[in-house]
């Protein structure tokens, strides 16, 4: 099950964490990843790795915030690979940790250009090809703060709100296409972003130790099982699952 031999995927952010991990796990499935990061250095590490252990991948430095950025990684794409993508996974994404008093313009705008344009720029890039074929996937990485609010992060969630809505705006405009467009929300998970966020606070262990009691189960997720559920979305075997906001986070949203 989830044979991705013969797919081609491009993931971004995926020099580390959650990104990384799904472009591992995309490779040991066969598939031919593109490892899309604005640390080209970082891409490579991940690209050596996938390599040692008999996997395809290649390094596609882009910022997913510069629309000329995104055109150029895709051109480069498209010269080896003129079908275009099988599978797209919109996963760069930064964050901020603020109340709408402790946030500033310039905040809102940096989260904006990554987390939303970034999704927006390369969809609007890579569809079309899809469409042509009517076949495949675009994975886009939102968060639990695009289904339930998450206090101090008001730029944070009203970015991954609206990468949900772009998800299911998507899926239904595309839908006859046969192209399918899902976006997953991980509660949290252990990876750098998080450990970054945690850094901002004024007593980082207390806030490690708080942030992982909100999950149900008591803990933080892994990487590899965000990347658990981006394979089988991009697989064949979810041919029948669009528009659907994948929730994975431990139970958080849950009540708790």
């Amino acid at each position: 099950m989830f044979d991705l031999r013969g797919k081609v995927a491009l993931v971004t952010g995926a020099g580390s964490g959650i990104g990384a991990a799904i472009a591992r796990a995309f490779a040991t499935q066969g598939a031919t990843v593109y490892i899309g990061d604005r640390d080209a250095a970082a891409a490579r590490t991940v690209v050596e790795e996938i390599r040692a252990t008999g996997g395809v991948a290649v390094v596609c430095t882009l910022d997913v915030a510069n629309a000329d950025s995104c055109r150029a990684a895709a051109d480069a794409i498209f010269a080896t690979h003129p079908q275009g993508l099988d599978v797209l996974v919109n996963n760069a994404g930064i964050g901020h940790v603020g109340t709408i008093l402790q946030t500033e313009e310039a905040d809102m705008d940096r989260l904006y250009a990554v987390n939303v344009k970034g999704v927006f720029f390369l969809s609007k890039i890579f569809l079309p090809k899809m469409m042509e074929r009517r076949s495949g996937s675009i994975i886009n990485l939102a968060s639990i703060g695009g289904i339930v609010g998450v206090k101090d992060r008001l730029a944070y969630c009203t970015t991954k709100f609206a990468v949900v809505g772009i998800t299911k705006t998507m899926a239904l405009d595309h839908a006859e296409s046969q192209v399918r467009i899902n976006c997953i929300c991980p509660g949290r998970v252990e990876t750098p972003f998080v450990q970054a966020r945690i850094k901002e606070y004024p007593d980082p262990a207390k806030a490690y130790k708080e942030m992982s009691a909100t999950q149900a189960l008591g803990r933080m997720g892994s990487p590899e099982e965000i990347a658990a559920a981006a394979v089988y979305l991009a697989s064949d075997e979810s041919a029948f699952v669009t528009g659907s906001a994948l929730i994975i986070d431990g139970g958080l949203s849950a009540g708790k």
